[in-house]
């Protein structure tokens, strides 16, 4: 694998490596342009800084002035999504109007950390503390029922004083350990009809795009997301996502200025107490990648800050009020016109005439 490799400290890697150059193509993999800056002396071409990142000031000061929990008038769609974690169950419950526009109303982690700021390795109360006497999969599974429980079984009020519910629910089982028990949970909860399992997939610009895929059988398409058929031991519908096209569209959302349609607010009017929900969304960047004939925002992990859960979890939020049939203008794809069945006998008229 070192065939032709030099390195001026071969000495230089982890216990759980092999040499020095796995470890120097571990940093690369993990961020490459700081890979090439700091331990190579070569930063990369500042083309590859692209314009459009937002820093978590601006995030944290789109604030609507509501009080948590309350929905706006003009939504009529409520979702929320999952983010699982070996330690914590991260949320984010958004209000969506028909066009886009978006609210988030609540969000937060379980067990709860009674604290404004916190780091996920930092965390006090974990999954495990809450569910004493069972191991990762039995306390991902309490977490998980406990938390659908306080978000699914409540009602929300709307500004008009009318009462809603969650509609779409979707729970992230990308992570392996958690897969199964995920599955699981879906198939056996009480809200089943609310919740589903959802894949974020990145889709490069070398990758084959949705728009791509071959429909097969009993598949549900949709905005860069899909619901295949069930097959094999899980039996249970889920939903695949393009991850690097959501995230792309949710930070053309928070851009998006206050009162303009399609824009993307927060609850509150204390920007300082939404400072760790900013740094999570702004936690990733974009570079703009060319290959195959078409452009992708790929996004990559900021090095200095490894929590981007609540922005994962706003994502899928956004996918699942897709499913729900929310439509930004512009997005929305030409039905085809449904062709009403023809009988055997009418086909041979047709034939005959």
């Amino acid at each position: 694998m070192d065939d032709g490799a030099v390195v001026a400290w071969q000495e230089r890697f982890n216990y759980d490596e092999l040499s020095a150059i796995q470890h120097a193509m571990n940093l690369k993999l993990q961020d490459e342009a700081a890979f090439f800056a700091e331990y190579q002396n070569q930063p990369l071409p500042a083309e590859t800084v692209v314009d459009g990142m937002l820093k978590p000031e601006e995030v944290s000061t789109k604030i609507n002035r509501m009080d948590r929990g309350l929905v706006s008038i003009g939504a009529n769609h409520l979702t929320a999504f999952i983010d699982v974690q070996q330690k914590l169950l991260f949320y984010v419950v958004a209000a969506w109007e028909d066009d886009f526009t978006g609210y988030v109303i609540d969000y937060g982690c379980y067990p709860d950390q009674q604290r404004p700021y916190f780091t996920l390795r930092e965390a006090r109360q974990s999954l495990s503390s809450e569910a004493t006497g069972t191991g990762l999969e039995g306390s991902i599974y309490a977490g998980l029922e406990s938390l659908t429980s306080k978000l699914l079984d409540r009602e929300w009020q709307r500004d008009d004083g009318a009462a809603m519910r969650i509609g779409r629910c979707l729970i992230d089982a990308n992570w392996g350990q958690s897969t199964d028990v995920v599955y699981q949970f879906c198939r056996q909860s009480k809200h089943a009809a609310v919740i589903i399992p959802s894949h974020g997939r990145f889709v490069g610009a070398s990758s084959l795009p949705f728009s791509e895929y071959r429909r097969r059988p009993g598949d549900r398409v949709g905005l860069n997301w899909r619901i295949p058929n069930v097959h094999g031991k899980r039996a249970i519908r889920h939903v695949v996502y393009d991850t690097n096209w959501w995230k792309s569209f949710i930070n053309a959302r928070l851009r998006v200025s206050m009162g303009d349609r399609g824009c993307l607010s927060l609850f509150g009017s204390n920007a300082e107490t939404h400072r760790m929900l900013a740094e999570h969304l702004t936690s990733e960047y974009f570079v703009k990648t060319e290959a195959r004939g078409r452009s992708v925002d790929e996004w990559k992990q900021r090095p200095e800050q490894p929590d981007n859960h609540w922005f994962d979890c706003l994502v899928g939020s956004a996918v699942a009020a897709s499913m729900q049939g929310v439509v930004l203008f512009g997005t929305d794809r030409d039905v085809p016109e449904k062709r009403n069945r023809l009988s055997f006998k009418e086909m041979q008229g047709r034939r005959r005439g």
